[in-house]
């Protein structure tokens, strides 16, 4: 009863999802050109918000974040664990204003490809691992010196609750280029939206935020390799029976 319960409740929020996402888009991408620049990052950050409160109220995902505190004012490179679709959401949200980085093809999209276009996100090959990195890296100091952060996740794709993958030097290269903190995040979001998973289940998504880490101070194998390991520190503790 409790699964097939979640196979509605998630069918019922892709309708949502999925009609919401267009309406958003067509309604942005009517009024993209007679707004300021500024009002092209606020589309996406609506698009965040409507997803996140239809998940907390169809599919009874919440969230409860610790660290708050340890956010800069100022732009970061933030380096987070990636298991699901949920935190490229909740962490554009959270850290507004966000430049997201995206795949290329993703602007081919009629309509919602079109809405993301004008908005000069970093878009990358994925094929093409070396010209990606290279992107990031030019495109997201400028980005960050025009007063946005940038979410890396650098595991290079989603990995489930309880597996790891090394993480990679970019975002770290990219916070000592653009001579900005780097931010580590953790969190638990696969358990409640699995990665390629249709059905959605209800929880509490927990956050930890880590205190900013000082870009001016070691290199980018350093940095990486700390940012790593307390991450997985915090994910052990966040899948504990105690918490």
């Amino acid at each position: 009863m409790l699964w097939l319960l979640s196979v509605l409740r998630s069918a019922i929020f892709y309708l949502i999802y999925v009609s919401g996402t267009l309406l958003i888009a067509l309604v942005f991408f009517s009024l993209v050109f007679f707004t300021p620049k500024r009002f092209r990052h606020h589309f996406y950050l609506t698009w965040c918000q409507f997803t996140l409160v239809s998940l907390k109220a169809i599919c009874g995902i919440r969230w409860e974040i610790s660290g708050l505190d340890n956010i800069p004012e100022q732009p970061v490179v933030v380096l987070s664990n990636h298991q699901s679709g949920w935190e490229t959401f909740f962490l554009y949200k959270l850290l507004f204003p966000v430049c997201p980085i995206l795949k290329k093809e993703l602007l081919d999209i009629p309509v919602w490809g079109w809405a993301l276009r004008v908005q000069n996100p970093i878009a990358i090959d994925r094929a093409k691992p070396r010209e990606a990195s290279r992107s990031i890296l030019t495109q997201g100091v400028e980005r960050i010196h025009e007063g946005m952060s940038i979410i890396i996740f650098p595991e290079g794709t989603r990995t489930p609750p309880g597996k790891y993958k090394k993480f990679s030097r970019g975002g770290a290269k990219l916070a000592i280029a653009a001579h900005s903190p780097l931010l580590p995040v953790a969190h638990n979001a696969g358990h409640y939206w699995p990665a390629h998973k249709f059905i959605k289940h209800p929880g509490t998504v927990k956050v930890v935020i880590g205190k900013p880490l000082n870009t001016t101070k070691g290199d980018d194998s350093e940095l990486t390799a700390v940012a790593e390991t307390w991450i997985r520190q915090q994910l052990t503790e966040i899948n504990s029976p105690a918490m």
